[in-house]
């Protein structure tokens, strides 16, 4: 977890971060932010409980995951023990947090207790709340307090946007009080029954404004953990995971559980629900489309479902066929890259509320469709989105850049990524002495995935579409590509492709794991593609946690670099099923079983950025200080090197 003062509660597009108490309280810009969000705001900024008029102290920090646990007591001294002590249960699930306080009595003659729940909604957006130092007018805001038989309600309105929270009590509070700063004081005075317990049970429930309707909030934790469990169960019904990998198939069992967590509405092209891959939290709880994709396909060979609920999504925001879109990135036929439901978002302050910024969702959408028809042997979904798949193939021949220049290119947006690459960062495609392109920029693994979308689209306009002359056209393409690449980007000094191609299509010589991509879409010759699977894992590129972004020694790396040397889950696990396609078992094997040791030691999970500190300086993974807490396609990535090792 990213942080030692927060506990998150995650399910169906909800999080909920607290403190060791149970707490939450607003913090600075860029920590992880406490409260409770839904589509991209905080419904709960404050949520703090008070005993007897003080903080409690706490004697069980806060501890779990499907319910959050502690055990509190109201202020005492040494020579004066509690009168009480309260064991507090939280769970989440369809965007309500349910909060339990069992009260305990210790002493026969204890006077009643007075509980006092300070709360406050104000529904600040994500964006708000990162490190960037932007700021955001709102004008002609309306915010409400509406006092309710069994609690409070909080309103908030910008024009026709509108968000509310709703919170309500059993028993109903005794008084609603004013605290003079916006937020509202919930208070009781319980007096346990005969057997010396109280139950005091409170709902929070978030109620966005342009989201479906509300489903019937939970009553108790026990009915919260229970919605909890049974979509889990759904997510994991009929997988398979195999024995013959234990340390493996434990992450990836785990990983299973976080998928289903993590998984957020959408919509597809009817109009139909859908529940496709969020990409994590605390920042990112929304429609990806690079990241869904690669969580879909991690997990293809062993579920299905979350690959067509991913393509169906993706092909209901692909970007149509508009000369007038404001979106000068939004070009026919490109796959999103990101969509948000927030308040800026929606009023066009941040540009991502359909953000078409990534070189690379385009291509991975075809790439999905091929693997999917394949793997499944039905081909319905191909025939359903064959104009999709077509106009994927358009954009990427006019719009992005491969009829036009042999490559699939990207450029910085004004107020979006640096890069449209998954190294987004701005300094992540660099020279090996760490210098910066400028212009248009030719990155080398967006050129393997339009390689092998050019050759699993092929694949389907023979044997789904029966369009021989079409399938032609994009085996061409892309045996075009594999020409030019290998003549343009080889490094013949260093055995080794360039990270990239600059405006001027001089190679940028870093060596960089997106080789490894290279590997798994099998762009490179198979003489080129053992050499580069083998240097993979030489002791400068591989830590013994797993194939670095960048190899260390040259003056661009950084063991702490986000993309200049840190070790990424699903970078890795894309270099491990192309090692195992090039016939580099051994080496694919030592890739996997790093990732194994490491989530065996990270408690069954892996952290979605590791520092690239060899094995040797430390006895478990570095986390990264600004990796995400949990991630789909770090959660999918067991499954992915369980297929490398032959474990499917």
């Amino acid at each position: 977890m990213n942080g030692r003062d927060h506990h998150l509660l995650v399910h169906g597009g909800a999080f909920a971060a607290l403190g060791e108490e149970g707490e939450a309280v607003v913090a600075g810009r860029g920590a992880v932010p406490k409260g409770l969000f839904v589509r991209d705001a905080r419904h709960l900024s404050r949520w703090q409980l008070a005993l007897d008029g003080a903080a409690p102290d706490v004697l069980v920090p806060a501890s779990g995951e499907e319910t959050l646990r502690c055990v509190l007591a109201p202020r005492s001294g040494p020579g004066e023990p509690p009168a009480y002590t309260v064991f507090r249960e939280q769970a989440l699930s369809d965007g309500c947090l349910v909060d339990r306080l069992r009260v305990v009595r210790n002493t026969p003659a204890a006077a009643a207790l007075r509980i006092a729940l300070t709360v406050d909604a104000d529904f600040a957006d994500l964006f708000e709340l990162r490190s960037d130092h932007r700021t955001y007018v709102k004008a002609a805001l309306q915010r409400s307090r509406e006092l309710l038989d069994d609690g409070v309600e909080f309103g908030y309105r910008r024009g026709g946007w509108l968000a509310r929270t709703r919170i309500t009590a059993t028993p109903a509070p005794e008084a609603v009080e004013e605290t003079g700063t916006g937020a509202r004081r919930l208070v009781w005075t319980l007096d346990p029954d005969a057997a010396g317990e109280a139950v005091l049970t409170v709902r929070v429930q978030a109620l966005p404004g342009d989201a479906p309707a509300p489903r019937t909030p939970p009553a108790t934790v026990a009915d919260a953990v229970a919605r909890r469990a049974r979509s889990v169960e759904e997510y994991r019904a009929g997988v398979r995971l195999p024995a013959s990998e234990p340390a493996l198939a434990a992450a990836a069992d785990r990983g299973l559980t976080e998928l289903a967590l993590l998984q957020v509405e959408a919509a597809g092209p009817d109009g139909e629900a859908l529940l496709v891959p969020g990409a994590g939290v605390p920042w990112y709880a929304a429609l990806f489309g690079r990241d869904a994709l690669l969580a879909s396909l991690f997990v293809l060979p062993y579920r299905a479902a979350p690959a067509a609920a991913t393509l169906l999504a993706l092909a209901a925001t692909q970007a149509p066929d508009d000369p007038d879109a404001a979106d000068p990135a939004a070009r026919p036929g490109r796959i999103v890259h990101e969509v948000r439901h927030g308040e800026l978002a929606h009023f066009g302050q941040v540009p991502y509320g359909r953000y078409y910024g990534s070189v690379d969702a385009t291509p991975l959408f075809l790439v999905l469709l091929g693997a999917y028809t394949e793997q499944t042997g039905q081909a319905a979904l191909a025939r359903r989105l064959e104009p999709h798949a077509r106009a994927a193939v358009g954009w990427m021949l006019d719009h992005g850049g491969l009829a036009t220049s042999g490559y699939l290119l990207h450029r910085a947006d004004e107020g979006g990524h640096a890069h449209h690459h998954w190294k987004d960062s701005p300094g992540a495609l660099c020279r090996a002495d760490g210098s910066r392109p400028v212009g248009a920029v030719t990155s080398a693994g967006a050129q393997g995935y339009a390689y092998d979308a050019l050759r699993r689209t092929a694949q389907l306009a023979r044997t789904v579409w029966a369009d021989v002359p079409y399938a032609d056209l994009c085996d061409q393409a892309a045996a075009d590509l594999r020409d030019r690449f290998q003549r343009d980007f080889w490094l013949e000094p260093q055995g080794f492709p360039a990270l990239a191609l600059d405006a001027d299509g001089r190679p940028l010589d870093a060596l960089a794991s997106d080789a490894g991509h290279l590997l798994w879409s099998g762009l490179l010759d198979k003489e080129y593609g053992e050499v580069v699977g083998r240097r993979l894992l030489e002791p400068d590129f591989f830590s013994g946690w797993g194939v670095r972004t960048l190899a260390a020694g040259q003056p661009a790396y950084h063991p702490l670099g986000y993309h200049r040397g840190a070790v990424w889950p699903h970078d890795n696990a894309l270099a491990a099923l192309g090692l195992a396609r090039y016939g580099l078992h051994d080496e694919a094997r030592r890739v996997a079983a790093a990732f194994a040791e490491a989530a065996a030691l990270t408690g069954g999970g892996l952290p979605s950025v590791a520092a690239g500190y060899d094995r040797s300086d430390s006895p478990a993974p570095v986390p990264h200080p600004y990796a995400s807490v949990r991630e789909s396609r770090v959660a999918a990535t067991p499954l992915a090197l369980l297929t490398a090792v032959g474990g499917v």
